[in-house]
């Protein structure tokens, strides 16, 4: 069995706002320096084009933001958490995320997933019920186009004949492919197609319960487990929770999505002093969980700065 690998920190980016606050996208790359500054390990960006009717939500284009973190950084990893692979062309997107990474000098982590808004989809002419088909095409593509130093095969409507993509990413064999999602189809994709699974709002014992299938399909597929990466994105508020826990659950309830047909649930917050906050997050370190991505309480700065001043250490220090 490979050797346990220590748990690293990670912390989203509010690439998306609820209308009529605007993100802004100066503030967006700035902000990117400064998780850097801070020491976190990677910063995530989410990804949908189009987000909400009534309220709406206004976002910045996933990879456009992180190419322009990445130019302006030198150590921190930027990820996608999660871009929603079937909306794409997957030969060009095979083509601008090597391009992230040669920018990024290999700190590129594509988080992907098959998506589940359809009126964003009918927007963009993607067959909405042939999103896991055509995800699983895509990974096919980029992975070839990445990898292979010709690629010919025809994946309709795609037709590549000696399709010779270079450069390569600077990541070899490429930059890690997390796959989201919660059913078992897609749990099954994580742990074959993928490097391993990223997910969203989960407690430490859905979590756990879940990467135990992950970890199952790895080996029924004659794949080493421990070769997969593991990923939780948490949202996080410091505070005496007599005072926090109200606007934290307003907040969680007002901008956020559980899916129905999963465990994501804001049950999974984040709450309290430094110290509880500490004693709640090792119950997932104790998963052997292999990244946690913070979702800051409304981004505030000095929710995030109390995350690495009072909270990061002391994990690390365990």
């Amino acid at each position: 069995m490979a050797a346990k690998k220590e748990t690293v920190y990670g912390i989203a980016m509010r690439n998306f706002t609820r209308y009529p606050e605007m993100p802004d996208a100066k503030g967006l790359i700035a902000y990117g320096e400064r998780m850097e500054e801070l020491g976190f390990e990677s910063l995530w960006a989410w990804d949908h084009v189009l987000l909400g009717v009534d309220p709406n939500f206004p976002i910045h284009e996933a990879l456009t933001i992180l190419t322009a973190v990445a130019a302006r950084t030198t150590r921190i990893k930027v990820g996608t958490g999660i871009l929603v692979m079937p909306m794409r062309n997957p030969v060009l997107l095979a083509k601008e995320l090597a391009t992230i990474d040669h920018i990024s000098d290999g700190r590129l982590v594509l988080g992907a997933a098959v998506g589940w808004y359809r009126r964003e989809f009918d927007s963009l002419g993607v067959d909405f019920t042939k999103r896991g088909k055509i995800m699983e095409q895509s990974l096919e593509i980029i992975d070839r186009l990445w990898t292979e130093d010709k690629v010919d095969g025809a994946y309709d409507p795609y037709n590549l004949r000696g399709a010779v993509m270079y450069p390569k990413p600077v990541q070899k064999p490429r930059p890690p492919i997390l796959i989201g999602g919660y059913v078992d189809a897609v749990l099954k994709r994580a742990a074959t197609k993928g490097d391993g699974w990223l997910t969203y709002y989960y407690t430490a014992e859905a979590f756990a319960r879940t990467w135990a299938k992950v970890r199952g399909f790895a080996e029924e597929s004659g794949r080493d487990p421990d070769t997969l990466i593991s990923t939780n994105q948490l949202p996080i508020c410091i505070g005496p929770r007599d005072k926090i826990e109200a606007p934290m659950k307003h907040w969680l309830q007002s901008e956020w999505d559980y899916a129905a047909w999963s465990e994501s649930t804001m049950d999974s917050a984040i709450m309290g002093t430094p110290e509880e906050c500490v004693e709640q997050l090792q119950a997932h370190v104790a998963t052997g969980i292999d990244r946690i991505i913070f979702v800051p309480y409304r981004y505030e700065a000095e929710q995030i700065e109390a995350i690495a001043r009072d909270v990061l250490p002391k994990l690390r220090a365990r």
